[in-house]
């Protein structure tokens, strides 16, 4: 897929790369930005265009969020687009040893610098800075293709699961009265609340199966609240017998949970502790996880790392409502539900294609290649860089241009003898002596003289990659 601008650099509808080589080949257009590809037309403006509806779909994740856009036309709905944005890492890590270096300012012989962690407040509604740009930067990608194409909708997964779709059983035990989909919520529902393992021997691979704590055949009921994530042996073993019963007597129970707990103690004396007091208080933690209400597994707190993500979500689907466009919200059950109903594989383009009711039953086409973002910033300002002690090492120079090649361009190196002949096209990182590695993406990562190179693209915080799509 190419994007298309009119004479004004206003979007236009995207085009195959096909037709944009004919455009540029009969002289109607020239290349407007190498990353992404982008075309200008030289003899058409948007108002004397047809332009036809597109939404954009989003999958929020904590390393990487899956992108999608569909062209709602005659004859079906098309994909003309897959990518996904992987995000910054180690944001708290880098953070953390930036901080260590300014406190240990305070105790050598230096400039003294006044401490200022007393004197900060949160305010409302703030998230921490690795959570926060995880959502900055899908916004800027968002508002990047809003300048590319003419999006016209939006679509984000903003909860797991929706637990109004569980409200019915809840109040009235009648099992899965609202239809398939509820029975894909309750699933997400149970993996949130019983933190994804096993509620009876604490095993964290394999497949979950849903259980009944408090056994039909004993007049448990289909309610959420009976309902438990077990694995297939405990689950087998434990058949119709009661909770106290089963955890008291099954021996290949304890010998299970005995196995994992060693395994995440790992001879710490600390931990074994901590896993005895754990064994020692299952009873009384399942019945009380069992009466733990619906709102406590959506509320977005930020006590886990999953947790993080719900905030992160609302706060997105929160932002994209504030630019304006109809922004639809999609359960993590139903882009599930509807991924397995189309039988893709499991990736992140794949649940952004089946966020949200919005989402057809089928699809006329599919795109080859995935464009892959990857957020790599415009920078960094600190000068000093310290060893895993935290002293000093080196100093980087304060000129950030050299040679008229900065650090993240986009450049085309055209080596002609040695290891690395041929012609290299990735991001720049630029020495100051002249030498310039290009990184390809492909592990390959040549170093050749400034001569040898030109820019295409100069940087823009992202490094723009392209691989093929799964099947």
């Amino acid at each position: 897929m190419v994007f298309v601008f009119d004479q004004r650099q206003k979007p236009l509808m995207p085009c195959t790369e096909k037709r944009a080589r004919l455009l540029l080949d009969r002289g109607r257009a020239v290349i407007h930005n190498m990353a992404p590809f982008t075309i200008r037309l030289k003899d058409r403006r948007v108002e004397d265009s047809a332009l036809q509806p597109l939404r954009f779909k989003l999958d929020p994740g904590s390393k990487t969020t899956g992108m999608a856009m569909i062209l709602d036309g005659q004859h079906g709905a098309k994909v003309v687009f897959f990518g996904e944005i992987v995000h910054k890492p180690n944001i708290k890590g880098r953070l953390q040893a930036r901080a260590s270096v300014r406190r240990g300012r305070r105790f050598r012989h230096t400039r003294y610098r006044v401490a200022r962690f007393d004197n900060r407040r949160r305010r409302t509604g703030w998230l921490p800075p690795s959570l926060k740009a995880r959502v900055d930067q899908t916004l800027r990608a968002v508002a990047k293709f809003r300048k590319l194409a003419p999006i016209t909708d939006l679509s984000v997964e903003h909860v797991k699961f929706d637990t109004q779709k569980m409200q019915n059983p809840e109040i009235s035990g009648i099992e899965y009265q609202q239809g398939t989909l509820l029975g894909y919520e309750i699933r997400e529902y149970l993996l949130e609340k019983w933190d994804r393992r096993c509620a009876y021997c604490d095993a964290e691979d394999g497949e979950f199966q849903v259980e009944h704590v408090h056994p039909k055949d004993l007049g448990g009921s289909d309610r959420v609240s009976n309902l438990a994530l077990a694995c297939s042996l405990c689950n087998t073993s434990k058949n119709n017998q009661p909770l106290t019963e089963f955890l008291a007597r099954d021996a290949g129970r304890r010998r299970r949970a005995a196995q994992h707990a060693k395994a995440y103690a790992d001879k710490n004396p600390y931990k074994q502790q901590e896993r005895a007091r754990w064994e020692a208080t299952r009873l009384e933690r399942i019945q009380r996880q069992m009466k733990a209400p619906l709102k406590n597994a959506a509320a977005p707190t930020l006590g886990s790392p999953r947790r993080g993500m719900n905030a992160t979500r609302w706060r997105l689907y929160n932002q994209l409502q504030a630019t304006g466009l109809p922004a639809e919200g999609g359960s993590g059950a139903r882009t599930k539900m509807q991924r397995i109903a189309h039988t893709f594989p499991k990736e992140h383009y794949y649940d952004a294609l089946c966020v949200g009711a919005s989402t057809p039953e089928s699809f006329t086409a599919l795109p080859v290649y995935i464009h892959v973002w990857s957020a790599k910033g415009r920078g960094n300002r600190q000068r000093c860089r310290t060893d895993k002690y935290g002293f000093p090492i080196r100093h980087l120079s304060r000129q950030k241009s050299h040679f008229g090649f900065q650090t993240g361009d986009l450049v085309r190196a055209v080596i002609s003898r040695g290891k690395y002949t041929g012609t290299w096209t990735g991001r720049a990182t630029v020495k100051a002596r002249g030498v310039i590695v290009v990184g390809t993406g492909t592990g390959i990562n040549p170093e050749t003289s400034y001569k040898h190179c030109r820019v295409p693209h100069r940087g823009d915080g992202w490094q723009y990659t392209q691989r093929t799509v799964s099947v």
